[in-house]
């Protein structure tokens, strides 16, 4: 974003940043930048909270008025209101048991499988998804990745790289967990949502093994990919 930025400026149009990493920001130095202390992903906040909303992005677009530059980073002072769990929250479906004896890709194959409808109900529900950033349907992925375990590189079924193609199945099988999980019944938090994928499903138990494999891999595709599959909260105490 703040290449971007540089890029924009170098052209006559000022810009602002808004940025969750103020190392990065630091780093970066674009012309100006707004550090929001947030969770990842939610620069402006939690979703729905249009007044909080609003003040991140006048406080942003005010440091286009500012003339103590070249560089202006500043600190946003609030935090974001804290996400409230929603009690006694469930899935509304359980994952069926995969046989003591199946290995993560036929777990993972086995959730999926179950999934699928309810991924279907979600998009019908809330109108969109965010699925489909590597090429694959979701049927498809537990196979790609299972080579992967096994310290091979598949081939890519696009003009991705095999360690890209990955890190955007990992991404691709959180959205649709995710958003299968949220088909029907009230709005959960995002821990508790990550709670669930993270401590209770096949397809996290299959990120955390694929991040070993890529840390330990001498290709450097894969090593750059491995702190992408797995956030560093939902990391257990041996992965770290």
């Amino acid at each position: 974003m703040s290449a971007l930025a540089h890029m924009i400026e170098s052209r006559g149009v000022p810009s602002v940043a808004i940025g969750l990493v103020r190392p990065h920001l630091e780093a970066t130095r674009a012309p100006r930048s707004l550090f929001v202390p947030f969770q990842l992903g939610r620069p402006l906040g939690e979703p729905g909270d249009a007044a909080f909303q609003r003040r991140v992005l006048l406080h942003a677009l005010g440091l286009l008025e500012r003339r103590d530059g070249p560089v202006i980073l500043e600190d946003f002072a609030e935090d974001a209101p804290n996400e409230r769990d929603t009690p006694g929250w469930q899935p509304p479906f359980a994952l069926p048991a995969p046989p003591p004896s199946a290995g993560l890709p036929a777990a993972l194959a086995a959730a999926i499988a179950h999934l699928g409808p309810w991924w279907d109900r979600a998009q019908a529900r809330f109108g969109r998804t965010t699925v489909g950033l590597c090429g694959l349907p979701p049927e498809a992925w537990p196979g790609y990745a299972a080579p992967f375990l096994d310290g091979a590189l598949p081939a890519a079924p696009s003009a991705f790289s095999p360690a890209l193609t990955l890190r955007y199945l990992a991404d691709d099988l959180k959205a649709f967990c995710m958003e299968a999980v949220q088909a029907e019944g009230p709005a959960a938090s995002s821990r508790q949502i990550n709670a669930w994928f993270w401590n209770a499903t096949a397809a996290g138990r299959m990120l955390l093994a694929l991040r070993r494999v890529a840390q330990a891999s001498e290709e450097k595709g894969l090593q750059t990919i491995a702190r992408f599959l797995v956030p560093v909260p939902w990391l257990p105490a041996d992965h770290q």
